[in-house]
């Protein structure tokens, strides 16, 4: 619980000695981007050092030869899919921000209204949306996204649309479902177990945590093939 408690304050401290950075940030897109990425490296080096959480990325295997895609050659990373991640912690929006290039999120619009970080994650192109508009508003988020993927830029999101502890499920959002069929992407599934290390709430614990990038589903996949992948690995 101590371990825990000095890790929680250290990151803390860790956010607040950026937020001067980031707000000097806002002046450049790759500037900002940078920073960014320096942070949230950041908070994976404060969680192995200082709550002795590691991790692993494993990707889908080559059929051909069964040797693991690398990350600079997975063409499921060049901005041309939609990578569908199960959420369970801060850990795994680190370990994805520093993993998969030229990514963008959607997120809740509330988010880029917090002072400084907010403002930084809109200057880096992160969407927020307003989830009481319906059916106008995927519209047009759509249109935004297309925009973004056609520069090359690679939509992540949380389909459950909340962080989730290891073992459980809940209904995805089907605006995933809309955004595939829409702009004809495929979807990545990404499963990870984060939550038995940084759970929402309580201890932390020492431990290796996984990524598991699986296999891409067509655009055409339902929401219960997205949940079974993105399920597989999360206990």
């Amino acid at each position: 619980m101590l371990r825990s408690g000095i890790f929680k304050v250290i990151l803390f401290l860790w956010f607040l000695a950026w937020a001067p950075l980031l707000l000097i940030g806002l002046v450049s897109y790759k500037l900002e981007r940078a920073f960014i990425f320096a942070d949230a490296w950041g908070v994976l080096f404060l969680a192995r050092i200082i709550a002795g959480i590691k991790y692993e990325i494993h990707y889908p295997l080559n059929n051909e030869d069964g040797i693991p895609f690398k990350q600079n050659i997975n063409k499921r990373l060049d901005g041309r899919t939609i990578i569908a991640a199960k959420h369970m912690s801060m850990l795994e929006i680190a370990i994805l921000v520093t993993h998969v290039p030229n990514y963008f999120f959607i997120m809740k619009r509330e988010l880029l209204w917090i002072p400084i970080y907010g403002w930084a994650f809109w200057r880096i192109g992160l969407i927020g949306v307003n989830r009481t508009r319906g059916a106008t508003n995927m519209n047009i988020l759509a249109e935004r996204v297309m925009k973004r993927v056609m520069d090359g830029m690679t939509l992540i999101i949380f389909p459950e649309g909340t962080r989730v502890a290891p073992g459980h499920r809940i209904p995805l959002k089907r605006g995933l479902l809309f955004l595939a069929s829409h702009l004809k992407l495929p979807i990545t599934p990404v499963g990870v177990n984060t939550g038995l290390y940084w759970p929402k709430h309580g201890r932390i614990t020492p431990g290796t945590t996984h990524i598991y990038f699986e296999p891409e589903l067509p655009s055409s996949a339902t929401l219960d093939e997205i949940s079974d992948a993105i399920n597989r690995h999360s206990c």
